[in-house]
C-alpha cells in the first residue's frame, strides 16, 4: 500500500508502483516511472521522462530529469533512467539526455552523497559511491565499484574503469583506467586500488600483475599504444588484465598520466 501525502503534486498519468512513500512537497510529473518500495523524502522534483527502479532513497531537494544543460538541446523526450537500491542524497541534480532516444544511466546500489550532479546522456555501473559536491559532466562513462571522494569534478566524453578511485578536488578531462587511483591537479596517476582490489576479492597474486602492467604504462617513456602491447607480452593473461587493455585500446579521450614529481 503506497503513502502519498496529500501535499504531495504527483500526475495521474505517473505510475507508481508499490508500497512507495512520497512525502509532502514532492513534485512529479507526467511521463515519469517509480517501481516498489521507493521513498522519495520532502521537495523532491522528479521530472518527465525518469523511469527508476526498486528500492530507491531520494532525499530532500533533489531534481530527477532536469532539462539538459546542453545547447544542442531542442525539448526531445529523452529519458533518464535509475535501476534499483540506490540511495540519493539531498540536492543532487540528474539530467536527463539531450536527444530523443538517449538517455541518461544510473545502475544499481549507488549511492551519490549531498550536492552530486550528474549531466545528461551520462552512464553510470553499480555500487558506486559519489562524494559531497561531485560534478560529472555530459557524456561520461563510469564502471563498477569506483569512488569519487568529495568535489570531483569529471570534465564531458571522459570514462572511468571498475574500481577506480579519484581523491577529493581532483578535475580531469582524460580516461581514469580500472583499478587505479588519480588525484591532483593535474590530475595523475597515484597507484593501484589495492583496497578495492581486495574488497572485491581479486586474488593478491592478479594485484600485482595490475600494478606490473601499469608500472609498464605510468612508468616508462613508451606511448600508450606501446605500453599496451608490452602489457599483452609481459603480463599473464586474465580478465583484469584484459579489462585494462580493452580499455586503453577504446579510448578517445587518452589516458591520465604519471606525475614525475611522484
Amino acid at each position: 500500500m503506497n503513502q502519498i501525502s496529500d501535499r504531495a503534486v504527483v500526475s495521474p498519468k505517473a505510475k507508481i508502483g508499490e508500497n512507495v512513500k512520497i512525502f509532502p512537497f514532492v513534485y512529479i510529473e507526467d511521463y515519469v516511472e517509480i517501481g516498489d518500495n521507493c521513498t522519495i523524502f520532502p521537495c523532491v522534483s522528479i521530472l518527465n521522462g525518469t523511469k527508476m527502479g526498486k528500492n530507491n532513497k531520494v532525499h530532500q531537494g533533489t531534481v530527477i530529469g532536469a532539462l539538459p544543460q546542453d545547447f544542442d538541446f531542442r525539448g526531445e523526450r529523452s529519458l533518464v533512467e535509475i535501476g534499483d537500491d540506490n540511495v540519493i542524497r539531498e540536492n543532487v541534480i540528474i539530467n536527463r539526455a539531450t536527444h530523443e532516444g538517449c538517455k541518461t544511466v544510473i545502475g544499481n546500489g549507488n549511492f551519490l552523497m549531498e550536492s552530486v550532479h550528474i549531466s545528461h546522456d551520462t552512464k553510470i555501473g553499480d555500487h558506486n559511491v559519489f562524494g559531497y559536491g561531485t560534478k560529472i559532466a555530459g557524456d561520461c562513462e563510469i564502471g563498477n565499484g569506483v569512488i569519487y571522494s568529495s568535489s570531483v569534478i569529471e570534465n564531458a566524453g571522459t570514462r572511468v574503469g571498475d574500481l577506480a578511485m579519484l581523491q577529493a578536488g581532483t578535475r580531469f578531462s582524460h580516461d581514469v583506467p580500472p583499478y587505479a587511483i588519480a588525484g591532483g591537479n593535474p590530475v595523475a596517476y597515484i597507484g593501484p586500488n589495492e583496497p578495492m582490489m581486495g574488497t572485491w576479492h581479486i586474488d593478491e597474486k592478479v594485484q600485482k600483475h595490475v600494478a606490473n602492467a601499469y608500472r609498464l604504462l605510468f612508468h616508462s617513456n613508451n606511448s600508450t599504444f606501446d605500453a599496451t602491447l608490452q602489457i599483452q607480452s609481459q603480463v599473464p593473461d586474465g580478465k583484469e588484465i584484459q579489462k585494462i587493455v580493452s580499455f586503453l585500446q577504446t579510448s578517445k579521450a587518452g589516458i591520465i598520466t604519471k606525475d614525475i614529481n611522484r
